[in-house]
């Protein structure tokens, strides 16, 4: 069996800085892990990655690996002693081909010499198998309507993922693939929060669990009313008889129809608040409040009678001139 040389798994000089060492493990991860790669011997070869990283990661593992490329084969029956972490103590012997614990045909492999100083599990190990790895979290954006915020309800979800790694022998990049979740949408939800899927994320390694799917919730544009924060506004337009004299309305808000009082003497900018009537509150925090903003809607004079009317309302107003406070 050939002796794994570390530095030229990962295809970097042995004087290249760790960054160098990171960054070409990194593109060999993306190529060879076994949920890219369809090679065949996919996991020999993440294998061979993941133990030449290992040992060249960490300071300390990268100076005892040198220093054995560096050394002189031992003899059978040579030992060492030494104290410093990442050594073997007392009865640690050099092997070379035919000895216990090694293959026939082995010359004494820097690689397998380093596993016996540093355990196979963390070298990558070719006997122990590998140590499973939970999958990486993922984030996706979701649109709500502003009632499912009231409500709650379930959706249908669908999500379209890009295969990581690079593209094939032919320059073709794989194809997208599509998913369709069932979500849960809470009731008090508001933008911004995030809706949480359980393993739902990208796969685990080696028999890990996978990772959770992370949706970050907005509001699709209504014309009726916008959120910020739990606080919801409405626009309610007011005719000129209601804005000048008052009126009681029915107005239907997110939360369902309420009668509310039109004060006389409507200024522009105006607001009414109903209170608690904004988005509901989830767990410990309070709802928000309805905002209603009340502007003046003028109706079309399209018939003799309608024109008239308004005849006679300039009439009842002659001195009123609405251009004076625009004078320079």
């Amino acid at each position: 069996m050939a002796a794994q040389d570390h530095y030229q798994t990962l295809g970097v000089a042995r004087s290249a800085p760790a960054d160098a060492i990171k960054k070409a493990y990194r593109k060999l991860a993306r190529q060879h892990h076994p949920d890219v790669s369809k090679a065949a011997d996919a996991h020999v070869r993440m294998a061979a990655v993941n133990a030449a990283h290992e040992a060249l990661s960490d300071p300390e593992s990268r100076a005892a690996y040198d220093e054995q490329l560096n050394r002189p084969p031992p003899r059978p029956g040579d030992r060492f002693h030494a104290g410093a972490r990442g050594t073997p103590g007392p009865g640690f012997e050099f092997f070379r081909a035919g000895d216990e614990g090694m293959a026939d045909g082995d010359d004494g492999s820097r690689s397998d010499f380093f596993e016996q100083i540093f355990g196979r599990g963390r070298a990558g190990g070719r006997r122990g198998p590998p140590k499973a790895e939970r999958g990486a979290d993922q984030t996706a954006a979701i649109e709500l309507d502003l009632l499912d915020a009231y409500e709650g309800a379930e959706r249908s979800f669908t999500l379209r993922s890009t295969p990581a790694g690079e593209n094939d022998e032919a320059g073709v990049r794989p194809a997208a693939s599509l998913r369709t979740l069932q979500v849960r949408i809470p009731r008090g939800i508001r933008a911004g929060q995030h809706i949480r899927l359980a393993g739902s994320g990208s796969p685990g390694a080696n028999g890990g669990p996978a990772g959770d799917l992370l949706l970050a919730v907005s509001f699709k544009p209504d014309p009726r009313w916008r959120a910020e924060g739990r606080n919801v506004y409405q626009r309610v337009p007011l005719a000129p008889w209601e804005a000048a004299l008052g009126a009681t309305a029915t107005v239907a808000t997110p939360g369902g129809e309420a009668d509310v009082t039109l004060p006389a003497g409507w200024q522009p900018g105006r607001k009414l608040r109903l209170k608690g009537r904004g988005i509901p509150g989830a767990g410990t925090q309070e709802a928000g409040h309805l905002y209603l903003e009340l502007e003046l809607a003028l109706p079309a004079a399209d018939t003799e009678a309608q024109r008239a009317a308004y005849g006679a309302l300039a009439a009842a107003f002659p001195g009123y001139a609405p251009r004076d406070g625009a004078r320079a």
